[in-house]
């Protein structure tokens, strides 16, 4: 909310400066955004004399005019507006001046031959209002070559504050000056809401509710009051300066005195040209008619929206906005007034449903106060009285207003409990006396009645905090948290912790996360083990978004595409995100999956002079999924690798990380072709899935310590051994074989050969491996070594059914 240092003191008898203002404003809880110059876009523009004003030699509808700016010499300006004359006073822009009304800069021109050197300029030019139809004229006397702000005294402060949704007494200056004023900062100034005599009655009678019992009703208390004989017009220049200082438009004295009363009391209002209703007006929910509101829009109203309507339909989308039928212009001498009471949730609803935002929404939303529906329409009769004359009518008031008439029992010491701060009952008595709030009773317990303009005060901790505003936040106590002697508990859940590790560890390898919708077609599901008629939506958001994803691959599959469609074939992506086997809530489990297409290997993707860019492959996918489990604390050495591919995967392309037949950890692949070409994303792509639900919870309590680390001084031993096996035999059995030979030496196995050919025999490969020894307490004798090689070879013999290669 805007509003300037002289609009605030009309109701703060204070000598504080700007900057004081400001702190203090912050202090108590109304944050300042900014402090700025009212006048700071106009800096630049100057008033001049138009000495001459000669007929264009090559245009009929130019002037060449001969401009006095105060520089000491004249200065040529070619000008289109019909008033520019000579003798004329105006205001002139230099070369290289901002016009914000054109979102240019002037600069030096030619213009039909004629040198032009600057720019004479309107209101509209300078967005002083929409009048472009002459440049502006300013009286005779005005002097040459001063700042145009400081002429018009534009110079003043503007204050820019942030108001808390809990805040609807603060959308007004008053309300401000009122905290401002208990803080220390001044006094108060009394404003007259006092009651306008009535010159007869009213040619429009109270407003009927029209409204069925079931309905919400959005009108508590409806205010109005008919002004006839008016003489509308342009408001005066201090009512235009002050809006304009703010950001708003003035329209014309009716509408602007309504604006100075929503923004000066926090009470919106709204007029209404009487002589453009038709028959009766009433209060009622819309039926579903078409409104045609003041911003030039139209909006299709629901039966939840309250209107206020004549005979032909709504006139006003009440609290919010008012339609162009019943708009008020200069011509208007005829004028009801309408000051209401709405129910701020009603409001904030159909705002929403709209889509409007307007001054009168964000006041009312927030909750005015209700003790000012009349006082506000008195205020507003008085203003119009004064600017426009007329003569006002009798009242037209129908329902009733809600006041909380909330009162809280507040122990004093809950304001040293809940902050830190020592303020004595008779200082918290007076700052919530100065801030409206009654206190009753003596002890340590008083009755608290908290005033009409305050609805969103309702328990004991809301008055400590009125409290705290007014002592100051920056006298808050610091003190440090007492120091937990104990160690803290744990705070995530196990899968909350899994799936932030697995991201970890997914990102390291070099894979970006994606985060992709949790529906997808029904054909992508059917492909991924899904698109079962319970988990298939029942109101789908859009045609390719029917079913609950049974996995995260076609997500990533189509972000691959889409990157591939823009000239990025090779990426790598991975999300951890819910899947749904189910519509039951076991059904749901967290997975971590990803894929990586084209060459998007560990090392990086691309081509390189240095060798040959390798593809992505079953390999790559299987790598990831192991990082993942390592990272997850589950070694992939302990846990059964089956070569039973996925349905989406490439048959013996593929495998699945399970513990036991019936626990499935994960699968890893390559996609198949077909599926490739369904889905319409080239190969290959290497992808895998880890269902992070499966993995078993670990031990509560460790069953035995781990070890100290143990270092062997020692230099390790390696043995290679070829074996000719049946071609079907896994490489998983020929390592767990060889580890098992003797646990106590063997360090380590690894295949570092496999090879296939005639001299091997039909059906038979040769696989080589390396086996490390590491002793512990000696060097190992030849004898020794011997006898392990010998362990070696008999289990891998026995366990394969090959023999040792010659």
């Amino acid at each position: 909310m805007k509003f300037t240092l002289d609009w605030l003191k009309e109701h703060l008898d204070t000598s504080a400066s700007a900057d004081e203002i400001g702190k203090a404003l912050t202090m108590i809880g109304l944050e300042v955004e900014g402090i700025e110059s009212q006048g700071k876009a106009l800096e630049a523009f100057v008033t001049a004399h138009v000495v001459s004003a000669e007929q264009h030699p090559n245009a009929d509808k130019l002037r060449v005019c001969k401009v006095d700016a105060g520089t000491g010499e004249l200065i040529d300006v070619v000008c289109g507006a019909p008033n520019a004359r000579t003798g004329l006073k105006s205001v002139f822009a230099f070369p290289g001046t901002y016009i914000p009304g054109k979102d240019m800069t002037i600069g030096k021109g030619n213009i039909r031959g004629q040198v032009s050197n600057g720019m004479l300029c309107s209101n509209a030019e300078l967005e002083l209002s929409e009048d472009h139809d002459g440049i502006i004229e300013l009286p005779e006397d005005a002097p040459v070559g001063v700042k145009y702000v400081d002429y018009v005294g534009m110079d003043g402060v503007v204050f820019d504050i942030s108001i808390t949704p809990n805040r609807g007494d603060a959308t007004g200056v008053y309300g401000i000056a009122r905290d401002l004023a208990a803080f220390g900062l001044g006094t108060l100034k009394s404003t007259d809401f006092s009651p306008i005599p009535s010159k007869g009655p009213s040619p429009i009678a109270p407003l009927p509710h029209q409204f069925d019992a079931d309905e919400p009703k959005a009108i508590r208390k409806f205010a109005g009051r008919y002004l006839k004989n008016i003489k509308n017009g342009p408001s005066p220049d201090w009512l235009q300066q002050r809006l304009r200082a703010v950001g708003l438009r003035p329209i014309n004295t009716v509408v602007d005195i309504t604006n100075l009363v929503s923004l000066g009391w926090g009470r919106p209002l709204h007029a209404y040209d009487a002589d453009k209703v038709e028959g009766q007006m009433v209060l009622r929910n819309a039926r579903g008619e078409a409104f045609d509101a003041l911003d030039n829009k139209v909006y299709t109203l629901d039966d939840t929206m309250t209107v206020i309507a004549d005979d032909k339909g709504p006139l006003c989308l009440g609290g919010i906005m008012g339609g162009i039928r019943s708009g008020v212009t200069e011509e208007t001498t005829n004028v009801f007034m309408e000051c209401a009471s709405w129910d701020p949730d009603l409001i904030a609803q159909s705002g929403r449903k709209t889509g409007i935002v307007s001054d009168a929404r964000y006041r009312l939303e927030r909750s005015v106060d209700p003790a000012l529906t009349e006082p506000g329409m008195e205020l507003a009769t008085r203003l119009v009285l004064e600017l426009c004359g007329g003569e006002p009518m009798e009242p037209a008031i129908s329902g009733e207003d809600v006041f909380p008439d909330t009162v809280v029992e507040f122990p004093l010491a809950e304001v040293n409990r809940l902050t830190g701060l020592t303020v004595a009952g008779d200082e918290i008595e007076a700052i919530l006396d100065r801030l409206g709030f009654a206190m009753e009773g003596t002890g340590p317990v008083r009755s608290v009645k908290v005033p009409s303009w305050r609805p969103d005060v309702t328990q004991k901790a809301d008055l400590v905090e009125e409290v705290m505003r007014m002592v100051g936040v920056d006298n808050v106590p610091v003190e440090p948290l007492p120091r937990l002697t104990h160690v803290a508990p744990r705070m995530l859940t196990t899968i909350q912790n899994r799936r932030r590790i697995a991201r970890r560890a997914l990102a390291a390898r070099g894979l970006d996360e994606a985060v992709t919708w949790s529906f997808i077609s029904h054909d992508e599901a059917t492909r991924f083990g899904g698109g079962t008629e319970d988990r298939q939506l029942a109101n789908a958001i859009a045609s390719d978004m029917t079913d609950m994803r049974p996995s995260l691959l076609p997500g990533l599959i189509a972000g691959a595409r889409r990157n591939a469609n823009r000239g990025f074939a090779d990426v790598a992506l991975f999300e951890v995100g819910q899947i749904f086997l189910s519509d039951q809530p076991e059904g749901q489990h967290t997975y971590a999956s990803g894929i990586r297409t084209g060459t998007a290997t560990l090392d990086g993707a691309g081509r390189h002079w240095s060798g040959k860019a390798e593809a992505v492959g079953v390999w790559d996918a299987k790598a990831d999924l192991a990082a993942v489990l390592d990272a997850l604390g589950v070694d992939i050495e302990k846990v059964q690798v089956l070569p039973e591919a996925a349905e989406w995967s490439h048959p013996g392309r593929g495998g699945r990380i399970a513990l036991g037949p019936k626990v499935t950890l994960g699968w890893f692949g390559e996609l198949h072709p077909a599926l490739s070409a369904e889905l319409d994303i080239e190969g290959p792509v290497a992808a895998f899935e880890i269902d992070l639900d499966a993995i078993p919870e670990p031990r509560k309590k460790a069953t035995r310590t781990k070890p100290a680390l143990a270092l062997s001084p020692f230099q390790p031993v390696s043995r290679d051994f070829a074996f000719v096996m049946d071609r079907g035999v896994t490489a998983a059995a020929i390592l767990k074989a060889a580890r098992g030979a003797d646990k106590a030496l063997i360090k380590d196995v690894g295949i570092f050969d496999v090879f296939e050919g005639s001299h091997v025999g039909e059906g038979k490969k040769s696989v080589a491996i390396e086996v490390t020894l590491q002793p512990r307490e000696r060097t190992l004798t030849d004898e020794e070594i011997d006898k392990v090689s010998s362990a070696v070879v008999a289990a891998v013999t026995k366990t394969t059914g090959g023999e040792l290669r010659k």
